[in-house]
């Protein structure tokens, strides 16, 4: 199976090259350090005798924000090196400010390839004793670089979405190439356990240990600094409806919600989930200022010159602040035609009233226990958000419920990263 992997991998590539060429040029980054996409790896230190090399791969953001706790443990350990990959730009640019220029990791570079010679180039210059992959990282030819030289290999938060799900099965045996050569699954819910044992990962080889991003330490923002973001967005004193990770169609809906409210007391704060979407997310608002004399405001253009109704963070890395300032949170890539849904993990624990669409799949089990505890409410539609913002306005009470049952959830379901860093310390420290 591997043989033909490999054999297809080239052409398929080939033939997708135009629109992964098209997508990188779009959201930009792309062109430094590009030699490491084909097996290049930046300068990396010495192995001292005795230090274990772990080859550390998150694919993007949140990945990268998620792996902040390992990091942190093992930057404390001088037996433990840590080169760190990614494969987003702005999983670059955020590794690069939080981790490497504070000494947690190594060296940081690009992921390669998972072309056969891309693969065995890295993997012969990096030398790992331990190789992790997160959430859905999983390579068939870097898997088996691992397996042939002897080198465990662990899925940590490893998840299987329902489109993911549904997709390996339509590979039937060669699904498997996706799972075999992992050492350990991590799995981050009892669910994904399961699934990952219908892909033929032994049981003894699973062990649940939660979600990674329930330990994300969200950073403090103190009243002058949220004063301060206020400031430079022009949303002065309002209360704020927020977009969280917005993707194509979701702006335009949270605009009808807000205008809905006919109350000037609310303002909006979009964050878009691609800042590169921001002259798609512009001619939405245009649209809206011709019409009622909106005023807008971005923030990759500097501070506001003055108070705004609709104010857009089309900025990197700045979500898990900006949500401090949030009275009510909609969650993005939720609504139809999106699916998947992004984490509405930070949103809970910051204490916000939550609101999200029915599509959820990459947080099926989150999505769920946040609405059961009374965190967060779902609709069905764009009309839906509407009714479930304008309640949630009136409401001061139902927003601050909500808010403690969201903080009261997410203090129950921490201790993912501990167990994490258990398993993997057992895992290396048992490699001969």
């Amino acid at each position: 199976m591997l043989w033909l992997y490999r054999l297809l991998f080239l052409p398929v590539v080939l033939l997708s090259a135009p629109y992964y060429g098209w997508r990188m040029r779009r959201r930009g980054g792309y062109g430094a350090h590009f030699s490491q996409r084909f097996g290049a790896t930046p300068p990396l230190p010495p192995k001292p005798p005795g230090v274990k090399r772990v080859w550390l791969q998150a694919v993007s953001v949140g990945e990268m924000l998620a792996i902040a706790p390992l990091l942190e443990a093992w930057r404390r350990d001088p037996s433990v090196q840590v080169y760190l990959t990614t494969t987003t730009s702005t999983g670059y640019a955020v590794a690069a400010e939080r981790y490497l220029a504070k000494g947690a990791v190594a060296a940081l570079g690009y992921f390669p390839l998972d072309f056969w010679p891309c693969s065995a180039r890295a993997w012969r210059a990096i030398d790992p004793d331990l190789v992790v992959l997160t959430e859905g990282e999983r390579w068939p030819e870097h898997l088996h670089q691992a397996r042939r030289r002897g080198v465990p290999a662990v899925a940590i938060n490893a998840r299987l979405s329902d489109r993911s799900f549904r997709r390996m099965r339509r590979l039937g045996p060669l699904a498997r190439l996706l799972t075999r050569g992992l050492s350990r699954v991590l799995a981050a819910s009892a669910g994904d356990a399961e699934r990952f044992a219908a892909f033929g990962v032994p049981p003894e080889r699973i062990l649940v240990i939660g979600n990674l991003k329930l330990d994300v330490a969200l950073p403090e923002v103190p009243a002058d600094e949220a004063a301060r973001f206020r400031r430079e967005l022009g949303l002065g004193d309002a209360r704020i409806l927020l977009g969280a990770s917005t993707w194509p169609g979701e702006e335009a809906a949270l605009l009808a919600a807000w205008r809905a409210l006919n109350d000037r007391s609310w303002k909006l704060l979009i964050v878009p989930r691609h800042a590169e979407r921001r002259g798609e997310v512009e001619a939405v608002l245009a649209a809206e200022a011709a019409a009622r004399g909106l005023r807008c405001h971005f923030r990759s253009r500097g501070a506001a010159p003055g108070e705004v109704d609709v104010a857009v963070a089309d900025t990197t890395g700045e979500l898990a602040r900006l949500l401090a300032l949030g009275d009510t949170v909609f969650v993005g890539k939720t609504l139809p035609p999106h699916t998947e849904g992004q984490t509405p993990v930070e949103a809970a624990a910051r204490g916000k009233a939550v609101v999200f669409g029915p599509g959820t799949a990459n947080f099926r089990i989150i999505a769920r226990e946040l609405e059961e505890c009374g965190a967060a409410r779902r609709v069905a539609d764009a009309a839906g958000l509407v009714e479930a913002v304008q309640t949630l306005a009136a409401d001061a009470d139902a927003r601050a419920a909500a808010g403690s049952a969201g903080l009261r959830w997410h203090a129950g379901n921490r201790g993912a990263a501990e167990r994490t860093r258990a398993a993997l310390e057992e895992i290396l420290r048992g490699r001969k």
